[in-house]
């Protein structure tokens, strides 16, 4: 019998290497190409040894009948609808409730990490309690090239993301990560729905519990599609991991107080 907080289904949990969570909101347009692709070269590789669980969230257009479509011709993909906007950690955290393998990741729903990028990251996890994708090495392929603006975006908010966390990573916001089943147990408690903070939390808490991470070389094709804002997701960006390190200070009651007032406004609780 298996008794991870994990799993809530009675029963032993099934001998499985790989479990891939696909947080998907309004993705009804990329999910499609996205799952065939991943299906296509992981279940002649993997066989009953790898599952999809793709975690629809407040979607409010044909994502989840697509999923459920493809969780019909395929057992291994298996579809959940959460009807409220979770935001894509909620999506994540749900999913990793659900997950029976031994490795647990993470990928985002437009495909913007080809699945054998990811298979590069389940070969080389080693002994480290999770690997991520970056975009940020030279041997990284990344096409095409992000404007200008975004990249000086992306740059500072990891500046600040090492400075304040004393993380060593150079790529916390790569959708594809995956994290060994038992590191996923001990950091779930305390994750919480941070929504632009949310990699950067997970990455804190596998780092604060002593578990080794890597970092590893990806392609990465930059997708269209995303209704990103820039100057509004920076803002964001910004509040949200202020505000999760005041959480893991003595002054976490400042973030109490802006949650009651000011947070209403400019933090969505996802």
């Amino acid at each position: 019998h298996d008794s991870s907080p994990l799993h809530p289904e009675a029963g032993a949990r099934p001998a499985m290497k790989l479990s891939i969570i696909i947080p998907a909101y309004n993705e009804e347009q990329r999910l499609t190409p996205m799952l065939k692709a991943y299906g296509d070269y992981f279940l002649p590789r993997y066989g009953q040894e790898v599952e999809f669980i793709v975690v629809v969230n407040g979607s409010r257009d044909r994502t989840a009948d697509i999923s459920r479509a493809f969780s019909r011709e395929h057992p291994q993909i298996s579809t959940i609808e959460e009807k409220d906007a979770i935001g894509k950690g909620g999506a994540i955290m749900l999913g990793f409730k659900h997950a029976h393998g031994d490795l647990i990741g993470f990928a985002d729903a437009d495909g913007s990490t080809p699945p054998e990028a990811f298979d590069d990251l389940v070969n080389h996890i080693g002994d480290a309690g999770a690997i991520i994708a970056s975009r940020w090495f030279e041997t990284s392929v990344v096409e095409p090239r992000q404007p200008l603006k975004r990249r000086v975006v992306s740059r500072i908010f990891n500046g600040l993301v090492r400075l304040l966390f004393g993380l060593d990573i150079w790529d916390t916001q790569c959708g594809a990560k995956v994290v060994r089943r038992e590191v996923v147990e001990q950091i779930l408690p305390h994750l919480g729905l941070t929504r632009w903070a949310f990699d950067v939390d997970l990455l804190f808490q596998v780092h604060r519990f002593g578990n080794p991470i890597v970092e590893w070389p990806t392609t990465w094709p930059d997708i269209g599609g995303s209704q990103l804002r820039i100057l509004k997701a920076s803002l964001e960006m910004l509040i949200a991991i202020v505000r999760l390190r005041l959480l893991y200070s003595p002054l976490k009651w400042i973030v109490t107080l802006y949650d009651r007032t000011l947070g209403r406004y400019t933090h969505p609780s996802v």
